[in-house]
């Protein structure tokens, strides 16, 4: 498909890496001719320099002929004045990023109608509802959820003490009976769809997909459930955190925001009349002791650093609080993360470029369902898409033992009139029901694309 990407910046980039993998077709605008030659000099892309609303430079990009025109600059208004006049000269789908906390749903979903968006998305707000998922289960590094709520995908990182670790999955399934299913590890660098016979070991990060309350209960008897995070520690006064407070302060939990610039502090205070919001230094960490840190059940690194957050993160987890979250911009932070013992890490540019190629994806001819959604776990190695199988499924009503699957394809959930059903080799997909597939490796269009 014909893509024109109007904003080089981190999500700009995150986008373009994202949809260059899947073969599309993508040209670039950005103000900065800077800017511009290092995309080109590292992509194989044509670059447009100037105004993302100047009508000669949208043509020039061929935003009047292209399939999806992506505003993600910096400025809401510039983003949908650029999708707005790339709609006007042709352009078929148009997708803006529009963060400004002033706008709530209700006013988001009149621009969008209004300019004939097709999508809009909002970086910091998926941000906020993954930490909020995360802080909802601490003992998990990863939540997911799908249908609603109706089927969740967690994953956990197995430590030392783990009762999982050196036993097979089928000895997994005979000690601890439920409706789920372990769908993929990821060991150092490699991903596994296991089998029975696939062995866990300490440091593996597992994914496990069941209904929520299946989950609870499982992690429950593995001796993993960690209690709901009700105090929680917030470094930096960015929108991610106005979002994320904004949900806890909904449930009735008690947070501290730190914010070291007086202005956006007295903002956020306002906004927030809920909040605890201090103007000061996150970094030292002598006031981080005074303001209580060993008594949170959760700590959260949201400045604009990655250095800072991975740093800070670290002293939190030393003094022993419960869960600490880190967000990470740049992905080759992760390691280095990972190296000083921080597991839950937040990237909110991997999750808008999800949102993007699910969108995407879903625009091709559907051959078997249409693409619901789509994640990406264990450090992008795998994806988990929900399909909405059609009635002409070439796989439908079959016992899925049955179903030539292609290499590293899982079935994980099933969700039919609204009930989880966690498949068996004696289960089958009938027409209407909203499938839950991991990918490992694989891109996937439609349904039909799991047969061989």
């Amino acid at each position: 498909m014909d893509i024109v990407i109007a904003g080089c910046g981190k999500i700009g980039v995150a986008i373009l890496d994202s949809l260059i993998a899947e073969g599309h077709n993508v040209t670039v605008i950005d103000s900065s001719a800077t800017k511009l030659n290092e995309i080109t000099n590292a992509y194989d892309v044509m670059g447009v320099c100037g105004n993302t609303a100047d009508s000669d430079v949208l043509r020039e990009a061929g935003a009047d002929k292209t399939d999806v025109f992506i505003s993600v600059t910096g400025s809401d208004e510039l983003n949908m004045l650029g999708c707005l006049f790339a709609r006007r000269l042709g352009s078929r789908h148009t997708i803006a990023r529009i963060r400004n906390t002033e706008y709530n749903s209700a006013a988001v979903s009149f621009i969008k109608q209004q300019l004939e968006l097709s999508m809009t998305i909002n970086p910091e707000q998926l941000a906020s509802k993954e930490l909020f998922n995360i802080l909802r289960l601490p003992s998990a590094v990863k939540v997911e959820t799908f249908a609603n709520g109706i089927f969740e995908m967690v994953e956990l990182k197995l430590k030392e003490n783990s009762p999982l670790c050196d036993i097979s999955l089928a000895d997994v399934r005979s000690r601890v009976k439920g409706r789920y299913l372990i769908c993929t590890v990821q060991r150092g660098e490699e991903l596994h769809i296991p089998d029975g016979s696939f062995i866990l070991r300490t440091g593996d990060r597992i994914s496990l997909a069941a209904p929520p309350a299946e989950i609870q209960r499982i992690l429950k008897q593995l001796h993993l459930l960690q209690k709901q995070a009700r105090s929680i520690m917030i470094l930096g006064g960015s929108r991610t955190a106005y979002y994320l407070a904004k949900r806890l302060n909904f449930i009735g939990n008690s947070v501290k925001i730190i914010e070291q610039d007086p202005a956006r502090a007295e903002q956020i205070a306002e906004l927030l009349p809920d909040c605890d919001v201090l103007c000061a230094d996150g970094a030292e960490h002598d006031f981080l002791l005074e303001e209580g840190i060993r008594s949170v059940d959760a700590f959260v690194a949201l400045t604009g650093m990655d250095e800072e957050n991975i740093l800070l993160s670290a002293f939190a987890a030393s003094v022993n609080v419960p869960k600490v979250i880190t967000k990470i911009n740049r992905t080759q932070l992760t390691g280095l993360a990972r190296t000083l013992g921080l597991d839950t890490i937040v990237n909110s540019k991997q999750a808008v470029a999800d949102q993007v190629t699910r969108y995407v994806r879903a625009l091709r001819n559907s051959r078997g369902g249409k693409i619901e959604s789509l994640y990406n776990v264990a450090d992008g190695k795998a994806e988990v898409l929900t399909f909405i199988a059609a009635p002409d499924f070439a796989g439908a009503g079959r016992p899925l033992r049955d179903l030539h699957l292609k290499e590293h394809i899982l079935i994980a959930g099933i969700m039919r009139q609204r009930k989880p059903l966690v498949p068996t080799g004696d289960d089958a997909i009938l027409p209407g029901d909203t499938v839950i597939v991991i990918a490992g490796g694989k891109l996937l269009n439609d349904l039909s694309d799991i047969l061989r």
